[in-house]
Formats: structure tokens, C-alpha cells, sequence
């Protein structure tokens, strides 16, 4: 993978539940902030994915170390966006990238 092809940052965010003043409140921490390359489905792939599984708008690839400790229930800040993590693969299962694949989120708290 050319290292120069992960020139975007984006941020995980995992949900928490904190306890304040007696309270329980859940919300979004920032997780983690990687480099990744941002690649928009094209219509023919949307499709395609849309038929298999869930409709994705959006992969993210970053590297294979950066990602050991991430799982679906976490979702990615991009820029003023939000996206749910809905699979994560190892790309050629070489230990090398991950592919995350996502849905955009829509009308949610930030």
C-alpha cells in the first residue's frame, strides 16, 4: 500500500455510557484518529453491495495496525459526517489494510 494514498483523517468514536451527578447519559467519545484513503462506491459497486447486503456509500482503508481494536458497534467522523461501521475485512487476509465498509448517518447527535 503507497503510504501516500492514506491522506485523509478520520476519527473513530466509540459510545459510551457515563455517569454524572447520578445520571447516565450515553454518548459519542472520539476513540482513535488514523489515516485513511476515502473511496466513494461507484453507482455500478453501490448497486451491486446494495443487492448483497446493506447499502454502503463510502469505504475507508487504513492500516492494518491502526484498525486491531475496532469493531462495528464504533462509528467514523469524517469531516462534518457521520458514517456506521457496517463491516470491516481484511483486505486478501494479509494482515496488511483494512477495508471499512460504511452507511452514512443522517440526522444524528453529534
Amino acid at each position: 500500500m503507497n503510504a501516500g494514498k492514506l491522506d485523509k483523517r478520520i476519527t473513530f468514536q466509540d459510545f459510551k455510557l457515563v455517569k454524572q451527578d447520578g445520571m447516565t447519559q450515553e454518548v459519542w467519545e472520539d476513540f482513535k484518529t488514523v489515516y485513511a484513503m476515502v473511496r466513494t462506491i461507484s453507482g455500478r459497486e453501490f448497486y451491486q453491495a446494495a443487492s448483497v447486503q446493506n447499502e454502503y456509500t463510502t469505504r475507508f482503508v487504513i492500516r492494518y495496525s491502526a484498525g486491531k481494536d475496532i469493531n462495528e458497534d464504533m462509528r467514523i467522523k469524517y469531516r462534518n459526517r457521520t458514517f456506521g461501521i457496517v463491516s470491516i475485512i481484511n483486505d486478501n487476509e494479509r494482515d496488511e489494510t483494512l477495508t471499512i465498509m460504511v452507511k452514512e448517518l443522517k440526522n444524528n447527535a453529534n
